[in-house]
């Protein structure tokens, strides 16, 4: 079983790309963010640590870690984002190499892909067995993100900003996969890459 991990900028079509994957080989794919929303859950484990963190003010009255209220604390303070980050992050990798673990010990899958925004920033390059960055020029993303999210353009520039530069994306990533142009041209590049690992 190949490990791929997939990462690229906010509105390169990642999540769509995945879905063709998920559809026509025969893989597991894992979305960090899927990850790190069960690792919040009751009994899992970054939620006594994050109610330590936060205070009880941040739960549903089931229990349950409110998105919004979480979301309202950490990112009115740098301090607080940093921590939940040291929380989170380490408890989703571990999560994350469990899965891998389970898989290859499972043997029935010929490929696990793995998809989180920052990948490359939080060392993941050296648990996927190579990195695909797709790709998709600056106009692209814009319009999709305007149209699919409903993005003003200084969202875009803001969340833009944060991410890792294509020149950064390329240096760490073996695959190139441009989703500049149709789907179908992407779903292309996939095939003929996946058809040589196969």
């Amino acid at each position: 079983m190949k490990v791929i991990g997939i990462t690229g900028g906010v509105g390169s079509g990642k999540s769509a790309l995945l879905k063709y994957i998920a559809k026509n080989y025969n893989c597991r794919v894992i979305l960090a963010d899927e990850v790190a929303h069960q690792a919040k859950e009751p009994g899992q484990p970054c939620y006594e640590e994050l109610i330590k963190l936060l205070s009880s003010d941040i739960l549903n009255e089931d229990g349950t870690i409110h998105k919004g209220k979480m979301a309202e604390k950490i990112f009115a303070s740098e301090e607080l984002l940093k921590k939940v980050n040291q929380i989170i992050h380490p408890a989703v990798k571990k999560m994350i190499l469990d899965e891998i673990t389970l898989e290859k010990r499972r043997g029935e899958l010929d490929f696990l892909f793995l998809e989180a925004a920052l990948l490359i920033e939080d060392g993941y390059l050296n648990i996927v067995d190579e990195m695909w960055y797709i790709y998709a020029r600056d106009d692209v993303r814009r319009m999709r993100l305007k149209k699919s999210r409903n993005y003003s353009d200084e969202k875009t520039d803001a969340i833009m900003k944060t991410q890792l530069s294509e020149e950064n994306f390329r240096k760490n990533c073996s695959f190139v996969i441009d989703n500049s142009g149709g789907i179908e041209e992407a779903y292309r590049q996939i095939d003929i890459k996946l058809g040589e690992d196969l």
